[in-house]
C-alpha cells in the first residue's frame, strides 16, 4: 500500500511540490491553530459563566481535534516523505528549518494533552467531545485528592502556557519565513505548499496548446 502511494506522490516531488493531502493537512491545521490562539484569547476575557465554559469546550474540541489531525499528519509525513526543495540546502538556516518543524509536531501533541488535562480536573466533571459529538473520557484527576488534582492542574497550566507562548512566536516567524523564502530568495518552498491551480490553456491529456501562428501574406508574383 505504501509503495503506490509513493509512486503517486513522486509526481509531485519530482516538481518540489506537495501532494494535495500534504497541503491540506497544512492549510486545514494553520487556521486550526490560528483558531485555537485567537479563542484562547477571547476565553481568558470571559467571565464565570455559561458563555466561558461553552468557549471552553469549543477550545478543548477543536484542540483534539488538532491532537488528531497531527498524529495523521505525521503518519502521512513518515510514509510519504514531502520534496527536496530550496530550504534543504545544507546550512544553518535548513538546520533550523527542520528543528522549528520538530517544534511544530511536538506542540501538536502537548498543547492538547495539556488541555485534555486542564478539562478533565475542572470541578464539577464536565463531558469533553471531539467534534462535537464523539465523547472522550477525561483523564482520572477527579479521583485525585484535592491537594494532588491542583498540583496536576498547575503542572498542567504551566505546560499549556508555555507552549501556547511558543506557539504564538513560531507561527509569525514561520509565515515570515515563507514570504522571505518567495518574494526575497525567489525560491520554491512556498510555491511548494500552495494548491496547484489546473492550466486552462493545456488541452486535456495533451501539451500546452499554442495558437497557431498568423499566416504570413505572400508578395504576389512578378508578370
Amino acid at each position: 500500500m505504501i509503495e503506490p502511494l509513493r509512486n503517486w506522490a513522486d509526481r509531485y516531488r519530482s516538481r518540489g511540490k506537495y501532494t494535495p493531502v500534504g497541503v491540506a493537512f497544512h492549510w486545514i491545521m494553520a487556521a486550526m491553530i490560528i483558531t485555537q490562539l485567537l479563542s484562547g484569547w477571547y476565553m481568558q476575557r470571559l467571565t464565570v459563566g455559561a458563555d466561558k465554559l461553552s468557549a471552553y469546550a469549543f477550545h478543548s474540541q477543536l484542540g483534539l481535534a488538532v491532537l488528531l489531525l497531527g498524529g495523521g499528519r505525521l503518519v502521512w509525513r513518515l510514509m510519504v516523505p514531502g520534496p527536496i526543495n530550496d530550504a534543504d540546502a545544507p546550512g544553518a538556516a535548513s538546520t533550523i528549518a527542520h528543528m522549528i518543524h520538530a517544534v511544530f509536531y511536538a506542540l501538536f501533541v502537548v498543547l492538547p494533552l495539556s488541555g485534555w488535562a486542564l478539562w478533565s480536573a475542572v470541578q464539577p466533571s464536565q463531558q469533553l467531545y471531539l467534534l462535537g459529538f464523539i465523547p472522550i473520557p477525561n483523564m482520572p484527576f477527579q479521583d485525585f485528592s484535592p491537594e494532588m488534582a491542583e498540583w496536576a492542574m498547575g503542572i498542567a497550566m504551566n505546560i499549556h502556557v508555555a507552549c501556547v507562548v511558543v506557539m504564538t512566536l513560531l507561527v509569525p516567524a514561520h509565515a515570515l519565513a515563507a514570504i522571505k523564502h518567495h518574494f526575497w530568495d525567489r525560491d520554491d518552498v512556498l510555491e511548494g505548499m500552495l494548491p496547484e491551480v489546473p492550466d486552462t490553456h493545456s488541452h486535456p491529456g495533451g501539451p500546452r496548446y499554442s495558437p497557431p501562428a498568423p499566416a504570413i501574406p505572400r508578395p504576389p508574383k512578378a508578370g
